[in-house]
């Protein structure tokens, strides 16, 4: 029953914490408009960049850092608390994963937009700062390599997200030490955060496919707002 009560808890923090994005919050506050109307139409940071520029795209990541280490530290002292952990010492590791997946849920459906939000990938990747931090490390790596290199956002996004699953898995089994179970636990829930993330870059895959996607660039195409 702890184990239920702890996971419910970490979904509902995690949704109502994810639901708080950041760029929309932003554009409005500072530039009184809809970030959701502009650009791309995705409430996420890069829009947020190419439309409004590097203080409003700054303040999104920080902002969007900051809710997915939160929910991930709160879901966590809640299941501790709960001991809803797994044994034999009450581990609330798997928690982690589960206030992610939830975080990027509400990122994406966000309850306070009308359900209209970005596409989760700063999110899912920030939450990985309280849940693994040399996952996190290996993650933000792979995706500025693809990026460097190829100048799209979207496919650097898709390449370390569909990489996240490979690389939880052996640091848990074979750098972490964790039993085959454990490990397959944690790949498995990787495996779903991950699949949404792509599965939110479904309209960037195609313009990829087609050659018209937008390239990453610091020039924001309203520099005078």
């Amino acid at each position: 029953m702890s184990i239920i009560l702890s996971i419910l808890a970490a979904a509902v923090v995690s949704y109502l914490l994810g639901s708080c994005n950041s760029s929309i919050i932003v554009v409005r506050l500072l530039k009184n408009e809809d970030i959701r109307e502009h650009g791309s139409c995705n409430a996420g940071l890069t829009n947020t960049l190419r439309c409004y520029g590097k203080k409003c795209a700054l303040i999104t990541l920080i902002g969007d850092l900051l809710k997915g280490v939160v929910a991930v530290c709160i879901s966590r002292l809640i299941c501790s608390l709960l001991e809803g952990g797994l044994s034999p010492d009450n581990d609330t590791h798997y928690i982690a994963y589960i206030a992610g997946f939830f975080a990027i849920i509400g990122h994406v459906f966000p309850l306070y937009y009308g359900f209209k939000g970005g596409k989760g990938v700063l999110v899912g990747v920030s939450t990985f700062i309280a849940v693994d931090p040399l996952l996190f490390f290996i993650l933000i790596l792979v995706f500025s390599f693809f990026l460097s290199i190829s100048k799209y956002v979207s496919l650097a996004s898709i390449t370390a997200s569909s990489l996240c699953p490979v690389a939880t898995f052996l640091l848990h089994y074979f750098v972490y030490g964790d039993s085959l179970s454990y490990s397959f636990l944690y790949t498995a829930l990787a495996l779903i955060m991950a699949s949404v993330v792509v599965y939110m870059h479904k309209t960037n895959i195609i313009r990829l496919k087609n050659g018209n996607e937008n390239k990453f660039s610091f020039k924001s195409k309203h520099s005078k707002r």
